[in-house]
Parts: structure tokens; C-alpha cells; sequence
């Protein structure tokens, strides 16, 4: 079921917590509108695979093989509410809702629907045998195999909407990858997503559809 720009918006101010408070103030951004659109910590987005333009996706299916966790895939169509991902700190910094994320911070990705972390680890992927990306854990079940290390292409210091990134896990090096392999038993085109410990073409990702928070401001 899709779920709209506005839909979201009231989503995230009736349920979201991150500690600090609700994004009362949040706005929706598009692709149309990305031009020097800060990512902050709270902002719930979605990723494109730059070369596909597939979103990460995940969805209450585990794999039938490896670890038999939470799936992880790329999707096709841009209005799936399944694709939505909440930006998160690390639990053991002082990060907090709305900062802004620099070049080589270290991130999670929790899914908006399952309350799950994207997650990798040394199980192999179920078609072309490279490192498995998974869904796993909940809101107080975390661990570094849920960190990724933002990789910002350019000159940028800052994550925003219009960059080429890459997230490079922790544990075991490898880059958040996706490529045109489809999976042939799940329904809608899906493709695989996994990692993979070389740089490459298929590494890139930018930041799209979502409800972005505003820059925290100090005080």
C-alpha cells in the first residue's frame, strides 16, 4: 500500500520516537525539489540505487537460506511504504534529532514498518554469493552489525539529498550493493541487494523520496 508525502508527514508526528521529541516541523522532499537538502538524524527517507534506481526495500519475508533473517531487496516501483528508512545515530553518541550527518559518520538504518536495523554479516547472499544484507533486531536490540559508515562522493562534508553515497559496514567492509539479479520467487521484479568489499559502480546510492527533519539548531 503506498503511503504519500502527507500521509507520512502525520505518521511520523502522531508515532515517531527518537528520544528528543516528535518532527512536528518536518517537510517532504522530493527528487524535483533535492538541491542542498540537509540529511539529518530522524529523517525518514528512501534509498536509490543510482545505477537502477531501485529502492532498498524489506518486507516480513526471510530468506530461505544464510541466516534466515528479514530480507533485504532492491524495488522497482518508487511508491511502496515498505522502502522507507528512519536515519539513526549509533546508540553510544551524543547525535541527536536533526543534526546534520558528516562524511564518515557512522549510521543505522532502521526500517520505518518492521522497527528492524539493516544489517550484514558473513552469511552469503542468496544469488550471487556475496555478503548477505539483512533486516534484524528491534528499537532495544542493536549491534555493530547494524553500523554503516557514510562515504560521501565529492567534495561534500555533509550528507544531502542530491549526493552520490556509499555505506560501508563496519564488521565486515563490505558496500551496501545492489545489482540487476532478480529474485525469481518473489513477486514484483525485486533484485538482490548484499555487499560486496570492492569499491564499484553498483556501491552508489542517493538519498530520495522522504520526510526530511530540519537542522536542529544549537543553542
Amino acid at each position: 500500500m503506498a503511503m504519500g508525502f502527507f500521509g507520512l508527514a502525520l505518521f511520523l508526528f502522531l508515532a515517531f520516537d527518537f528520544d528528543q521529541g516528535s518532527p512536528s516541523s518536518a517537510s517532504a522532499a522530493s527528487s524535483s525539489s533535492s538541491q542542498n537538502v540537509q540529511v539529518t538524524y530522524g529523517t525518514v527517507l528512501k534509498l536509490m540505487h543510482e545505477k537502477t534506481k531501485f529502492r532498498l526495500h524489506s518486507h516480513e519475508v526471510p530468506y530461505g537460506s544464510g541466516s534466515g533473517q528479514q530480507s533485504v531487496t532492491g524495488f522497482p516501483n518508487v511508491d511502496d511504504s515498505n522502502s522507507y528508512w528512519i536515519v539513526r545515530p549509533p546508540p553510544d553518541t551524543s547525535a541527536k534529532q536533526g543534526d546534520t550527518i558528516p562524511d564518515g559518520a557512522i549510521i543505522r538504518l532502521q526500517h520505518m514498518r518492521t522497527r528492524k536495523w539493516l544489517h550484514s554479516h558473513l552469511h552469503a547472499s542468496p544469488i550471487s554469493g556475496n555478503l548477505e544484507v539483512s533486516c534484524f533486531g528491534g528499537e532495544s536490540e542493536s549491534d555493530t552489525g547494524d553500523y554503516w559508515k557514510l562515504l560521501i562522493e565529492g567534495s561534500g562534508k555533509s550528507w544531502k539529498q542530491d549526493q552520490r553515497i556509499r555505506l560501508q559496514h563496519i564488521d565486515t567492509g563490505g558496500y551496501l550493493h545492489s545489482h540487476d539479479k532478480k529474485y525469481a520467487r518473489i513477486a514484483g521484479g525485486q533484485q538482490e541487494v548484499c555487499g560486496v568489499r570492492e569499491k564499484r559502480a553498483d556501491n552508489v546510492w542517493l538519498a530520495a523520496e522522504g520526510v526530511y527533519l530540519p537542522i536542529t539548531e544549537s543553542k
